[in-house]
Formats: structure tokens, C-alpha cells, sequence
């Protein structure tokens, strides 16, 4: 077992993690060591949770980039993870709430916690299982199926060492969050005293965290601006992501008095869509407090069957503004979920000034009164799911 080392030993294990401005576009500007350091404190709040909260005999599901935690999240989805062992058996126990899409990933290494990237074990909608008509539903989840089980039944890989709830929200706030408790059935009831020798072995861990996750990201953006045109989306694949989604993603790069037009068909048959904002160190931008993100329920889909939105620093009062927050370059990312078909959608740049000649002459006019009830209640919904 590791020896308890010293603070100051500890502390020094994050001082090489300033390196990784060199990966960033800017690494002079004081914004965006400002914003660097932010994000590390974002990671050292997650590894918290994710070294400390639980372990595989005493499960407990701890938040996984919720809120606060902002490297990329869909701003519709909470996650929220549970360690285990492939060699174990664990129950689920709940109710299945109304959230728009809830589903189960079986994987190997959370996310920052390696610098490996590994393909999803296995990924279950949890709505396929027998759920009772008062939304109650048990599952089992184990290398086997018991013999005789004839109840709920998903099996865990052998490699397997966490699994992730998502919780997907269309109508924030009015749909009802779904209420899931997970317990090992190999383990003692009692969760035993974590002693010093097991402390330290996951402090030094933990404060390697914040480097790790921020390099997988900030390398992901590097590789974006030698690979792409700015303000044009490309498809790309999402490590981790869900198997029947599929990822659209763009640099967005525009002036102050400019904004970009985001125009696209939309499927005939769309289970989710969406799209978010993202700044340049890929930290999603503030999605509770501004419009910086929209989905199928909440946009507005022109008369002709197209979805447009304008994507600019101030209020062009349209319905589908995207809010940059006052970035003016960053990544615009969005989401066709289990979708007839999956367009490609394009950005036009355009004068602030000139917007609403690029959208048809029926697009409402959105003015302030209109706007901050639109952000009322945007908050609110925000608040009113689990994100803890």
C-alpha cells in the first residue's frame, strides 16, 4: 500500500499541469490561463467525488460532469456514475421518473482517470426492461443470469469497473428525474473505515486528475484547428458516447458586430436533437443562466420545416438565439439521437446588423419582456433537475 506523504508533496503533483497552456491557441492571453486554471479546479471538485465517494462494495452514485463541471456536457443530460467490479453482482432499484431518455453505460476507466480511452462495455435504454405501471423497476446486473431469474436482467462485463446513469431531459423543469438506487449483493452491509494506507494511495491518484482530463480535451481542440475549416461542421465520433447518436461539431469564429447563421434540415423522424456552445478549452458554456444551448423542445422550427438559429455575442431577438456568452470563437457541437436521417448543417457569417435578412420574413420577433420570461424559466427548469 502507498505511504502518506506530506501536503506540500501532494500540492506539487499539480504544478507541472501549467504545461498544458502550450496545447491551448493562446497561451499568452490571460483569459485563457485564466480559464485553464478555472478548468483545473473543475476537475480537482470531480476527482473528489470520483476517488473518495464510493467504491465497489459500497456503491453510491456521485455526479459526473453536472453543473459546475463543465468539459463538454450535453447541457440535457445529468450523468452520474457508480464504481464496480465485472466479478460482482449489483442490484438497481427505483422509479423510472418522465425524463426524455434514460440509459445505462457499462464501462472501463472514468473518464480522466487513465490516459487510455476505452469503448463502451455496454450500453442498455433502460426503457426496454419490464417496468411496473407505477414506473417502479428492478434490475440485476452480473456476469450470469442466474439461473431461475426471470426478473430484469443486463450483464456486466468482466472488465468492467464503473457504470453510468444518463438522465436526458427535453422539458427542464416538467419532466420528472428518474430515482435510481444501486448495492452490491457480494458485499458486507457494513462499509468499513478507510484507512490511512488506502487514503494515500487515493490522494496521489486524485492529483493527477486534473492533468489528465485536461489534456484529453485540450488535445482534442488542438487536432480540431489543424484538421477543420472554421465555421464548418464536420461528423466525428464521441468515445463514450451513445451508440445511436450521431455527433456534429464545428469551430465557430466570428467578429463582434458579426454573427453566424446555423441553418440545417431536421429528420423526419427525430427521437433528440440538440446543439451547444463550447469555448476554446472546451468547457461548455454557461447553459443555465443563458441560451447557449438548444434542443428539439425548446427550438423554434421555422414554417418550412428548417431549423435556423443565430449564433452572436448580443440579442438579435429571434427565438433560436445561441448566446457565445461574449466568446467570439469556440465550438458550436450538436446531436442527431436515434434519427430517420442525419444532415449536415451549415454557418453563414453574416453583419449583426443584417441578420434578420438571412432568416424568412416569418421568424418571431423576440424583445426583451419576451426574453428575460425565456431566461426565467430556463433557470428555473435548470435548478429543478438533480444535478447532485
Amino acid at each position: 500500500m502507498a505511504r502518506l506523504k506530506s501536503w506540500k508533496d501532494y500540492v506539487a503533483r499539480l504544478a507541472d499541469a501549467e504545461k498544458l497552456l502550450e496545447l491551448t491557441e493562446t497561451p499568452d492571453d490571460p483569459q485563457t490561463r485564466a480559464d485553464l486554471y478555472r478548468q483545473f479546479q473543475m476537475n480537482m471538485s470531480l476527482a473528489y467525488f470520483i476517488y473518495f465517494q464510493s467504491d465497489p462494495h459500497h456503491p453510491d452514485w456521485l455526479p459526473f460532469l453536472n453543473s459546475v463541471f463543465m468539459l463538454q456536457p450535453n447541457p440535457d443530460d445529468t450523468y452520474f456514475i457508480a464504481p464496480l467490479r465485472g466479478d460482482l453482482r449489483y442490484r438497481l432499484t427505483g422509479e423510472r421518473g418522465s425524463v426524455h431518455l434514460l440509459t445505462l453505460d457499462i464501462g472501463r476507466g472514468i473518464m480522466g482517470t487513465t490516459d487510455e480511452v476505452h469503448p463502451p462495455l455496454g450500453q442498455f435504454n433502460l426503457d426496454d426492461l419490464e417496468i411496473g405501471s407505477d414506473g417502479r423497476l428492478e434490475l440485476l446486473l452480473s456476469a450470469q443470469r442466474p439461473e431461475g431469474y426471470e426478473g430484469n436482467w443486463l450483464p456486466l462485463h468482466r472488465d468492467a469497473d464503473f457504470a453510468m446513469l444518463r438522465q436526458r431531459s427535453y422539458a427542464w423543469g416538467v419532466e420528472r428525474d428518474a430515482r435510481i438506487a444501486i448495492e452490491c449483493l457480494d458485499a458486507p452491509l457494513i462499509k468499513p473505515l478507510m484507512g490511512h494506507e488506502e487514503i494515500a494511495l487515493r490522494t496521489h491518484q486524485l492529483m493527477g486528475y486534473a492533468e489528465r482530463l485536461s489534456r484529453r480535451w485540450l488535445l482534442h481542440m488542438q487536432q480540431l484547428r489543424v484538421r477543420m475549416k472554421t465555421n464548418e461542421f464536420e461528423f466525428f465520433a464521441f468515445g463514450g458516447g451513445l451508440a445511436k447518436q450521431a455527433y456534429w461539431q464545428a469551430i465557430f469564429d466570428f467578429g463582434v458586430d458579426e454573427a453566424l447563421i446555423l441553418e440545417t434540415d431536421l429528420p423526419q423522424e427525430r427521437c433528440y436533437w440538440n446543439v451547444q456552445l463550447n469555448d476554446a478549452l472546451f468547457n461548455a458554456l454557461d447553459y443555465v443562466d443563458h441560451q447557449s444551448s438548444l434542443n428539439g423542445h425548446q427550438a423554434h422550427v421555422d414554417e418550412d420545416g428548417r431549423f435556423r438559429a443565430v449564433i452572436s455575442h448580443r440579442d438579435p431577438g429571434v427565438p433560436n438565439w445561441l448566446d457565445t456568452c461574449g466568446r467570439n470563437r469556440g465550438t458550436a457541437i450538436g446531436r442527431w439521437y436515434a434519427c430517420s436521417s442525419e444532415p449536415v448543417p451549415t454557418l453563414k457569417r453574416v453583419p449583426l446588423a443584417d441578420v434578420r435578412n438571412h432568416l424568412p420574413a416569418q421568424t418571431p420577433f423576440v424583445n426583451e419582456v419576451e426574453r428575460t420570461k425565456r431566461l426565467r424559466e430556463r433557470h428555473i427548469g435548470a435548478q429543478l433537475r438533480r444535478r447532485w
